[in-house]
């Protein structure tokens, strides 16, 4: 019995490391096809495409282990991740297209949602839910 959950403690760690490191990877690709053609390579459409294909690319494998992390924590933990991510999905189509109907009707004022603020309350709302999740299922 000690041997089965240190070897699943061991692969939980193993594949939050291998998350850990697909998303330093992922934000590493993003911010160097976001900032790469005004820094680096002067608007050279070729070097630009690969760096946004570099990074579509470490996505894939971000979102693969994503789902081997979920695979490899209890189920507990699991209720807790899918329920704060369906709350940060709903959460952001809800805003998202809200925000898109509102500019293109010119509700909006300076034009409509940033993209950077937009992902940073996406972040906040998924920590928050899955901070209220671990109270609630305390």
């Amino acid at each position: 019995m000690a041997s089965e959950q240190s070897s699943g403690a061991a692969r939980q760690w193993g594949a939050t490391g291998g998350l850990f490191a697909w998303t330093v990877a992922w934000l590493v690709t993003l911010a160097v096809a976001r900032f790469g053609p005004e820094l680096v390579w002067s608007e050279n459409a070729v070097a630009g495409w690969i760096a946004v294909g570099a990074n579509l690319t470490v996505g894939v494998g971000w979102i693969i282990a994503f789902r081997r992390y979920l695979r490899s924590i209890d189920e507990l933990q699991r209720k807790i991740q899918q329920d704060a991510l369906g709350i940060t999905l709903g959460i952001g189509w809800t805003v998202g297209f809200a925000s898109f109907v509102a500019a293109d009707a010119g509700l909006l004022l300076g034009g409509g949602l940033d993209v950077a603020v937009f992902t940073a309350g996406l972040g906040l709302v998924y920590l928050l839910a899955v901070g209220i999740g671990m109270v609630r299922y305390r």
